[in-house]
């Protein structure tokens, strides 16, 4: 069984920055494919960045892109978000998630329909 679990949320300023972790745990699978979502209230989760277990496939939101940093290490099971110049629209719950290898293939979107495991989130506040 897979599971995934998230931290390193909090409340920063606007301009400020966080690391998000997420730690992966279980499964058989070496190869696969991460991502970071997140979604407000009454918004569809939407897309932030994904990668894959070859550190390749890297795809950003448009909003996100050249802000923030996604990596992840084998050896831990881990993967991260680095957050920089925080606006007050990056406020939401931040999840993690993993699907097949395939869907970090250019010719796949970042979308929350190609992940299968989730975590329970880590909330991100940003004020301004």
């Amino acid at each position: 069984q897979v599971q995934m679990v998230e931290s390193g949320g909090g409340s920063v300023q606007a301009g400020g920055s966080l690391k998000l972790s997420c730690k992966i745990t279980g499964g058989t699978s070496k190869s696969y494919c991460m991502g970071w979502f997140r979604q407000v209230p009454g918004k569809q989760r939407e897309g932030v960045a994904r990668i894959n277990t070859a550190s390749d496939g890297i795809r950003y939101g448009d909003s996100v892109q050249s802000r923030f940093t996604i990596s992840q290490d084998n050896a831990q099971n881990s993967l991260y978000l680095q957050m920089n110049n925080l606006k007050p629209e990056d406020t939401g719950m931040y999840y993690c998630a993993r699907g097949l290898w395939t869907y970090c293939s250019s010719g796949y979107s970042l979308d929350h329909m190609y992940f299968d495991y989730w975590g329970q989130g880590t909330q991100v506040n940003v004020s301004s």
